[in-house]
């Protein structure tokens, strides 16, 4: 299974100007540093949960279809699956009809239900099922939910303040647990 992105957010969910009021720095001297860690920061909590906190693109590929009727999608909250594609063993692609398959966008995790007794089967053994969804909380900032928000400005600080390198064996300033506790009801669990 390969996991490609194919449209980056078009923002951040916070800005630079609000991450500074949250660490309470002016002036422009340390922008780049703040603006990759407001990047940074997004993607470990993206990572850390499944998530796609702005509107993203993403190519999932896979071999095979799973066993039974459902496949899992790796990120949510989903908002569309685009396309499915199957390639034949001459490498050319097929579109799987929309009208075979259920989208589930509320579940969690996302999926795809098949409707019909089977999946049309891939001829090529390696990435030959291509899938081309869009997840996100939506397109704009304020789209994301203020606990995941403000999680990820008190990340950007505890980077921020942590500048320092890591040594193997010593002790490490660890991420403020608040943080976690803000991003606790978006974990997924498995019963």
């Amino acid at each position: 299974m390969a996991l490609v992105l194919t449209s980056a957010p078009v923002v951040e969910p916070v800005t630079l100007s609000e991450a500074k009021a949250h660490l309470r720095v002016d002036g422009a001297a340390e922008d780049t540093l703040i603006g990759s860690l407001i990047l940074t920061s997004r993607l470990h909590i993206e990572t850390a949960l499944g998530l796609a906190l702005i509107t993203q693109g993403w190519r999932l590929s896979l071999d095979a279809w799973p066993e039974g009727r459902e496949l899992e999608l790796p990120l949510r909250p989903l908002q569309a699956v685009r396309e499915v594609r199957v390639f034949s063993a001459d490498n050319m692609s097929s579109l799987v009809p929309a009208e075979t398959y259920l989208v589930d966008l509320a579940g969690v995790p996302p999926r795809l239900v098949r409707r019909g007794a089977m999946w049309i089967a891939p001829g090529r053994p390696a990435g030959g099922i291509e899938i081309d969804f869009t997840a996100g909380y939506g397109d704009a900032a304020s789209d994301v939910p203020a606990p995941l928000r403000q999680a990820l400005l008190m990340l950007v600080a505890h980077w921020y303040e942590h500048r320092e390198p890591v040594e193997l064996g010593s002790p490490v300033a660890a991420v403020p647990s608040a943080a976690y506790e803000l991003l606790a009801p978006y974990r997924t669990r498995r019963i």
